[in-house]
């Protein structure tokens, strides 16, 4: 009986060699509590690893998760980083928001882990914390000239025209022609479609309630002369890292034309015969767009469209050009290289030659990166990732990861929903074992004394459908879904605090 019981309250998690730590004792099978029972759970990070995270972990039936956040409002790159007319994408937020609904569940916002509350605290606090606070970081061109006025990092673009409180203050000069993308994924095609997106456009998405874009982006892009858009990759056309229905939606974008060169597609026709079905699909439809002509009615719009995109491949970039005063940025100086290697090991090489591309405006796209959150935390700087094995951080038992943070920036929403069902089911398995710290633990009551002895106001669930029914409340007098909040103190204002 007794062996059992302490199996049950995680004694058997002690190393053979170690006895339970001095003055403690296991606690027998009635004296159980419905305190004692309870799994107190924290997850870092209410973006979708978050959110999915706590989902998984709520199947326990006892267990209670807290999601701490450092903005006011949940929702993490849903709601900063999907493109303001992609409004379909952000329908996973009713899904969250039952989560957050949940009589087990509690939302922290406006409390940053690692400066209002550190991770060794929330441990012991919690039999479990679960760090799913994502890529906050762009990862740096590290070549002259990129601090120069004119050059920011898609990341914070995207943030700007989101709402994104970080990112207000970068007010983008658009009043140049050309504007160049370094990068070929997902991000640098929503930066170059909200960038050629015509301002009439726009308006329609306004008219029928499809676009949350912030009122003082809009005024912006309303305001832009930017007519043509080049985006840059070391690599070929097989390498792209963006999926087919953006590529669509680019090719079909009103009032734009695409520029593809066929050189870049010599020999294309051959290689793809072998590669996985979604890459072949993408890379016919690049291929198409580059070499056959359009039909009479695509020709039509194309000769009529005042805008245009294209796609350089096989250029790297070694330098942003300054002005002829040296105040901003005039240009991008790129090597040109060509592929070595097969399959996944195909990298770029530079042949020597290089070649300059005129523009006024340059934005990096070519990585998030995650940034250490506590110094008691294992991090990996050169792969912008915290140590683990199946989301259980290395060396550090109770301490587990989900989402970018755990296996970096990569994949759609889809994606990080699975990976962050199996840290939960990792963690559960080791509730389970008996792996976990036994006994109670104070969860959010230890915290939240902790945070008021810090002069922290944490905004909770539904302090934050009181800011989302302020925020419908001000789009409809504009014809939007909504007009996001992005100044963190009127945020805290309007709610009291």
């Amino acid at each position: 009986m007794a062996s059992r019981c302490w199996r049950w309250w995680g004694w058997s998690a002690w190393p053979r060699t170690r006895l339970p730590p001095a003055g403690s004792t296991p606690s027998f099978c009635h004296h159980f509590s419905t305190q004692e029972k309870t799994p107190q759970i924290c997850v870092v990070g209410s973006g979708p690893a978050g959110f999915y995270t706590a989902q998984h972990l709520l199947k326990h039936p006892q267990a209670h998760v807290d999601i701490y956040e450092k903005q006011p409002v949940p929702f993490g790159l849903v709601r900063f980083g999907v493109a303001p007319d992609h409004p379909e994408v952000k329908n996973v937020i009713n899904t969250f928001t039952q989560t957050a609904h949940s009589g087990r569940c509690a939302f922290w916002g406006n409390v940053e882990v690692g400066r209002d509350v550190t991770v060794p605290e929330l441990q012991e606090a919690y039999h479990a914390v679960v760090l799913s606070y994502g890529a906050e970081d762009h990862r740096a061109l590290e070549i002259p000239g990129e601090e120069l006025p004119g050059v920011c990092s898609a990341r914070a673009f995207v943030g700007w025209y989101n709402g994104l409180p970080e990112n207000q203050e970068l007010e983008p000069d658009l009043s140049c022609d050309t504007a160049v993308i370094l990068g070929q994924g997902n991000v640098a095609l929503d930066v170059a479609r909200i960038l050629l997106t015509p301002p009439e456009h726009l308006e329609a998405l306004l008219l029928c309630q499809r676009t949350d874009i912030t009122k003082a982006a809009l005024g912006v892009l309303r305001q832009s002369r930017v007519k043509t858009v080049w985006l840059v990759g070391r690599r070929g056309p097989l390498q792209v890292a963006f999926t087919i229905k953006e590529l669509r939606e680019m090719i079909q974008l009103p009032g734009a034309r695409p520029i593809l060169d066929p050189v870049d597609f010599l020999g294309l026709q051959d290689k793809i015969k072998e590669v996985p079905r979604p890459r072949k699909r993408l890379t016919e439809l690049l291929l198409r767009t580059a070499t056959e002509k359009p039909g009479p009615a695509e020709a039509a719009r194309q000769a009529s469209a005042s805008r245009a995109w294209g796609l350089r491949f096989f250029r790297s970039p070694q330098q942003v050009l300054p002005s002829p005063d040296g105040r901003r940025a005039a240009g991008v100086r790129l090597a040109v290289t060509r592929l070595e290697g097969v399959d996944e090991a195909t990298r770029a090489v530079p042949t020597g030659d290089m070649e300059d591309l005129p523009c006024g405006l340059v934005l990096s796209s070519i990585g998030y990166k995650s940034r250490p959150v506590d110094p008691s935390v294992p991090f990996d700087s050169k792969l912008g990732v915290i140590p683990n094995v199946e989301g259980r951080v290395m060396d550090v038992p109770g301490l587990y990861c989900s989402g970018w943070v755990k296996r970096g920036p990569t994949g759609v929403i889809a994606t990080t929903m699975t990976d962050s069902f199996l840290t939960g089911q990792m963690l559960l398995q080791d509730l389970k074992a008996g792996l976990l710290p036994s006994g109670p633990r104070p969860g959010y009551a230890a915290i939240q004394a902790l945070l008021s002895s810090r002069g922290v106001r944490p905004v909770s669930f539904s302090d934050w459908e009181k800011l989302d029914a302020e925020e419908v409340a001000r789009g409809q007098g504009t014809g939007k879904p909504r007009e996001k909040l992005v100044d963190p103190q009127e945020m805290l204002r309007l709610l009291g605090h």
